[in-house]
């Protein structure tokens, strides 16, 4: 079932979601979430999908990066649904990574990000996910995570002039943007 999308302004973006035990990460009411969640996920064209944006504040998001129409220039992530993320930076090095999101339509900005991550989590059957991502998607793993502790992209904007609609991104920054993030995929293979 598709579901509907919460967008910038609304409370549930806010909240910190709760963390999901295993009994309730097994149960057949949240495996049935978990396919809504990618099935709106894929709808929208997202890159990923984070419960608390379908209305539902617990500690789950998707990822999944293929020929997505919006990200042309994004390496390729298979389906990953994260239960309970961590992520912990393993260096300093940041890039600037032009961000959109699902509840925030048509703004895009330049958000640092880690160039390097571990990721600890569960997936959707409760078995450990411990990784390392690196480059332009671990941008996507912290754009992902963010959203389950209350965080937009918007509040890691560090300069609110880079902030522009989809059509300005398209039109006066993409070129210069797909130029910095192919060396950062050369550099990391992701």
């Amino acid at each position: 079932m598709i579901r509907k999308i919460a967008t910038v302004g609304h409370p549930v973006l806010r909240q910190v979601a709760r963390e999901v035990s295993r009994e309730e990460l097994a149960s057949p009411a949240t495996q049935s979430f978990i396919d809504d969640l990618i099935e709106t996920m894929r709808d929208a064209s997202g890159a990923g999908l984070a419960a608390n944006q379908v209305y539902e504040p617990i500690q789950i998001c998707a990822i999944e990066v293929g020929d997505n129409p919006r990200y042309p220039y994004k390496p390729k992530i298979p389906l990953t649904v994260l239960v309970n993320p961590r992520i912990e930076p393993l260096t300093e090095e940041t890039f600037d990574n032009f961000e959109g999101c699902l509840s925030v339509p048509d703004l895009r900005g330049v958000v640092p990000r880690f160039v390097e991550v571990r990721v600890r989590a569960w997936d959707r059957h409760g078995n450990d996910v411990d990784q390392v991502v690196s480059g332009l998607s671990a941008g996507t793993f912290q754009h992902e995570t963010d959203h389950l502790f209350g965080k937009l992209f918007l509040d890691r904007v560090k300069d609110p002039a880079t902030l522009c609609t989809w059509t300005n991104f398209e039109r006066h920054h993409r070129a210069a943007f797909v130029d910095r993030v192919q060396a950062l995929v050369a550099r990391f293979g992701s």
